[in-house]
């Protein structure tokens, strides 16, 4: 499982939390919501620490990941994140590798 984003998806988020270099920003599981890859669940971001990372992406002096714990979700499909309309979209996509 891997993440994917360009720089200025990065800057969007970043400056949506308000995060200062060296902050950790943590795709997580939560309950409700929809998604395309599991039903009753969707994604939320905030700043966190990690404890033991499955997939790790640095940008823009910043570390984005998701936390082993949570690779459940994503059913062997890699995460896309972008921004459209000043809104974060997530897309899954099977990672063939697997």
């Amino acid at each position: 499982m891997k993440i994917h984003m360009s720089e200025e998806t990065a800057a969007f988020i970043i400056k949506d939390l308000q995060a200062v270099p060296g902050n950790k920003i943590r795709f997580f599981v939560r309950l409700g919501g929809c998604s395309t890859v599991q039903d009753g669940f969707s994604l939320g971001i905030n700043k966190d620490t990690p404890k033991h990372p499955t997939s790790v992406l640095e940008l823009k002096d910043h570390q984005f990941f998701i936390e082993d714990e949570d690779e459940w979700f994503f059913d062997q499909s890699d995460l896309t994140v972008s921004v459209e309309n000043d809104e974060i979209k997530y897309e899954f996509k099977l990672n063939e590798n697997k």
